[in-house]
């Protein structure tokens, strides 16, 4: 797939959200966020993943995969909360213990990032790049 500049990719949307942009950090392997992700710092802190040192702050987290924790969500929470929290998180397939994180942030009234589905194929392709993504899970990459 060739990336552009322009419109590229139309993503599902899992949890709205206004616009939100940032450098694509696209994961090339599945992350657990308890106990793989610092929820002061924004780092990635799981010794056995190959984006280990990667800070998650403020980026497009492209997600290929997650390993499953209950505690995930809270991870999450923590993360919006300290404000090391990603400015969108792109999915692979929905995650409801993580998306349940980004449900209670916004119930306690703090800005969360939206979340959206996308194949993991078309996210390798925005590594690196900086997106934009529209409330209406339009992705532009410049």
């Amino acid at each position: 797939m060739v990336v552009s500049e322009g419109p590229v990719l139309n993503a599902e949307i899992l949890m709205p959200g206004g616009p939100a942009s940032g450098l694509c950090l696209a994961l090339t392997a599945p992350i657990s966020f308890w106990g793989g992700v610092d929820p002061r710092s924004g780092t990635i802190i799981d010794a056995r993943h190959p984006q280990l040192g990667e800070d998650i702050t403020g980026t497009v987290l492209a997600l290929p995969g997650t390993i499953g924790s209950s505690s995930a969500s809270a991870v999450l929470l923590e993360l919006v909360h300290a404000g090391k929290a990603p400015a969108a998180l792109l999915m692979d397939a929905p995650d409801a213990i993580l998306l349940l994180g980004l449900v209670v942030a916004r119930e306690m009234g703090w800005p969360t990032p939206p979340a959206f589905r996308l194949p993991a194929a078309e996210q390798a392709a925005l590594s690196g790049r900086r997106l934009l993504l529209s409330p209406e899970g339009l992705i532009t990459a410049h």
